[in-house]
């Protein structure tokens, strides 16, 4: 018997991971591209409302903002619900 800890060469049994599924990770992304989408719109209409005339530049810029910002909020929830996903998979796997 050998001592070593790592799997033998052509095993693919190896320590569990703790990556969460692919479906979540492109449901996550999907939140994340969605949410862009609807705060950009959001920045947009709101300086549509602030500006009269033509304000192309100032539009333009509400809703890149307001993209950048929704999606950056919803990309933080994701990664946390991703990780403990991610944890609490790898902590039912270790408890077996």
């Amino acid at each position: 018997m050998s001592s070593d800890p790592r799997p033998a060469e052509g095993s693919l049994s190896g320590p569990p991971s703790g990556a969460p599924p692919l479906g979540a990770r492109l449901l996550a992304f999907g939140a994340i591209i969605v949410a862009g989408v609807c705060g950009g719109l959001i920045g947009f209409g709101f300086m549509d409302l602030q500006c009269s005339g033509t304000c192309g530049t100032q539009k333009g810029l509400g809703a890149f903002a307001g993209a950048v910002g929704a999606a950056i909020g919803v990309a933080v929830i994701s990664v946390l619900t991703l990780r403990a996903m991610g944890e609490w998979s790898a902590g039912g796997k270790r408890r077996d």
